[in-house]
Parts: structure tokens; sequence; C-alpha cells
């Protein structure tokens, strides 16, 4: 029993020395954890009157976060009793040693800011980079984030992007469409070319300027293939793809222009 009061006792003692200090410290994480969230969201809305881009800003609010809550961590600690300097010493090696196995990440966010400075692209920007093809959805710290024409979201480390090539489809506010429809070699050429061409003209989401273009481009085993190249917005691209196919099978069609075919097929199906 003595023993038990003896313990009983010395947590007493403890609870007046540091139960103070544990409830203050726990009280300025959840005041400064609301501080940090007003800080951003005024950030943001401040950025949102000021029209930065919209890649920057995330970045930077990410950054900013990080940085105010690791303040706010070191604060706590020091409330606790713990000596900050010896805590930033313990912390500096500890880095070290997180840098050292974590020298992919130390990358990734290189990366990134590299990209905040050039911009390569942006968010909303149509790219192809590391193999995959997609709408750019989100710059983060260490990841670029992509969503893909089939709806996936790929997520690319930013040392990646900012290290390889990167085809942005976006950055001109225009894309070519390029098609090969064949013609026989009996069909009239000029004829063809000017129903093709009448396809590019009439479609209200085909650019005027450059202007839509129909050309030779191959004389193959069966067919003369034209080379039918229309220019669009790049949200539209898909959109002129599959009408302009489309619609240069039926005008063909219209028009008696035969589009040709492997006969042999045709005869094996038969038999």
């Amino acid at each position: 029993m003595e023993k038990a009061q003896e313990w009983f006792n010395y947590g007493i003692e403890l609870a007046k020395e540091f139960g103070p200090k544990l409830i203050t410290a726990i009280l300025i994480y959840i005041v400064g954890s609301w501080v940090i969230k007003r800080i951003i969201r005024s950030l943001k809305k401040l950025m949102n009157k000021s029209k930065y881009d919209e890649s920057l800003q995330k970045f930077l609010l990410d950054l900013i976060s990080w940085a105010l809550k690791i303040f706010l961590i070191i604060l706590v600690i020091s409330r606790l009793g713990v000596d900050v300097t010896t805590f930033a010493a313990v912390i500096a090696a500890a880095g070290l040693a997180v840098g050292l196995a974590l020298q992919g990440s130390l990358s990734n966010f290189a990366g990134g800011v590299l990209i905040m400075i050039f911009k390569p692209y942006k968010i909303g920007d149509t790219i192809e980079a590391q193999g995959v093809i997609g709408t750019v959805k989100q710059i983060e710290i260490f990841t670029t984030k992509i969503i893909t024409p089939g709806n996936k979201l790929a997520i690319i480390p930013n040392g990646a992007m900012a290290n390889g090539n990167i085809v942005n489809f976006t950055a001109e506010g225009m894309m070519r469409v390029d098609l090969t429809i064949g013609i026989g070699y009996d069909e009239d050429i000029k004829k063809a070319k000017e129903v093709l061409l009448q396809v590019l003209v009439t479609n209200p989401q085909v650019l005027k300027d450059p202007s839509p273009s129909v050309n030779v481009s191959n004389l193959g085993d069966s067919s003369v293939d034209l080379a039918v190249r229309p220019y669009c917005t790049p949200e539209n691209y898909w959109s002129v793809y599959f009408d302009t196919l489309e619609n240069c099978k039926i005008a063909l069609d219209n028009a008696g222009i035969e589009i040709p075919y492997p006969h042999s097929v045709e005869i094996q199906k038969q038999a």
C-alpha cells in the first residue's frame, strides 16, 4: 500500500507540473490548426482575386500549409518543455537521414519547383508525358495528377515529369486532326478532294484559320490515300475526329466514290 501511495503521489506531482503545460500545448495545437486553416483560406481567396495561375496557387498553398504546420509542431513541443535547440539538432540529423533515404522524394519536390518556374504545362492542359496522355488535374508538391481519356487517374512523380519529354497539345490553343481516307484508283481525285473538303468546312467545330486541307499522301496497293487535316481546339479534338470519319464516309457514298476494301475477304465470306 505504501508503494502504491508513493506512485500515486508521484503521479499527482507530475500532473501538477506537466498538466498545465500539456493542456496549454493541446490548446495551442487546436487554436494553431484553426488559424492555419483560416490563413490558407484567406490566401486562397486573395490569390483568386489576384487571378493567380491555378497550378501555382495549389503549389504555394500546399507549401505554406506544410511550413506553418511544422512551425506549429515546434511551438507545441517547446511548450511541453522540450529544448527547441536540441530538438532542432535532432530534426536536422533526422532530416539528413530521411533525406538520404528519400532522395527520390526530394527529386520530385525539386521537379515540382521547376515545373512551377518554367511552366511546361498547367492545370487543364492536355499533355503527353511518361507514356500517359490526358488532362492535367492537379500539380502537387511531389506529383502531377492526370485524367486520361478513359477517365482514369494517373499520378506521375514530378521528378520524372521535369526530366522527361512533355508534349503539350493545349499550349498553342489548337490541334490538328490527322486522318487518312483511301479512294479507288478509278475514282476522280479532284472530285473526292472537293467532297471531303466540303465536309470539313461545314463542320462548325473545325477552325477556319489554319484552314483545313485534303491532299494525296500515298499511292497504296489498292487505294489512293488522302490526308484529311482539319484543325480544332483541344477540347473538340475527339468530336471532330469521330464526326469527320463518319461524315467523310457518308459524303463519299453519296457522291458515288468508292472506298476500297479487301475483296478477298468478301469472297471467303461468300464461300
